[in-house]
């Protein structure tokens, strides 16, 4: 079995083993924490008329918000059981859901063909894409933004990993939702400092802005305090 099979394999073991509730998995925080605060940051850059593409939806959270601010939302994931989630708990019927490899170039060309250019969002995906894959996945980003679209990409930087670590590795042991994540193999992997931005450089695409951030967590240490990790973003695009 391929590493990328491997991948796919783990996130679907942990997609059927997961409620899909929103707020069970442990990065799956309230878009007012995540979503909705990132697209202050994106706004200024993306056209509101294009539809937008939540790369990596996993229960489609994030893709129902996104629904509520662009004409058109689609949630694409590698694992089939997460969309099912997603279906199932878009009630109103907002978005749409399909199964998708960000690194089968030419499924993603497919997905690009049927929408047009689109708005993208991706957020904490590349650090756990295997190293090899990271080309493919950036690519992707390129490929669906086109040449009128623009990206909105969050990476947790390296000291997350042990932010994370800490957070899940309690004296006490693992909590339910860091044992989960732990059972299927689902850990931040290390991302270099420069690694994301190069990635979308050679995916040809423009850095038009980037800056600090945290990513919100549903994990909260003993005395309250809500988990969260440490996090660069970036909006991307063709160059005008």
């Amino acid at each position: 079995m391929s590493t990328s099979q491997q991948y796919a394999q783990a996130w679907e073991g942990f997609w059927r083993e997961a409620s899909g509730t929103p707020g069970d998995a442990i990065w799956d925080a309230d878009p007012s924490l995540t979503a909705a605060p990132h697209l202050e940051l994106f706004a200024p850059h993306a056209d509101p008329a294009l539809p937008v593409v939540d790369l990596g939806c996993g229960n489609g959270t994030q893709t129902r918000y996104l629904a509520t601010r662009f004409p058109r939302a689609v949630g694409v994931d590698i694992s089939a059981a997460a969309v099912e989630h997603a279906r199932r708990a878009d009630t109103g019927g907002v978005a749409e859901f399909e199964r998708l490899d960000l690194t089968d170039t030419e499924a993603v060309r497919a997905l690009h063909a049927r929408i047009g250019d689109a708005n993208v969002y991706m957020r904490a995906v590349i650090h756990q894409s295997r190293p090899e894959d990271r080309p493919a996945v950036a690519q992707a980003v390129a490929e669906l933004t086109g040449a009128r679209g623009r990206a909105f990409v969050a990476e947790l930087t390296g000291a997350a990993k042990d932010v994370l670590a800490e957070a899940i590795l309690r004296p006490d042991g693992p909590s339910p939702k860091g044992s989960l994540v732990m059972k299927h193999g689902l850990r931040p992997a290390e991302v270099a400092e420069d690694e994301v931005p190069s990635l979308l450089r050679n995916a040809g695409l423009t850095i038009l802005s980037e800056g600090a951030i945290t990513l919100a967590m549903t994990e909260f240490r003993p005395d309250g305090e809500r988990i969260v990790l440490p996090a660069r973003w970036f909006v991307t695009g063709r160059a005008d």
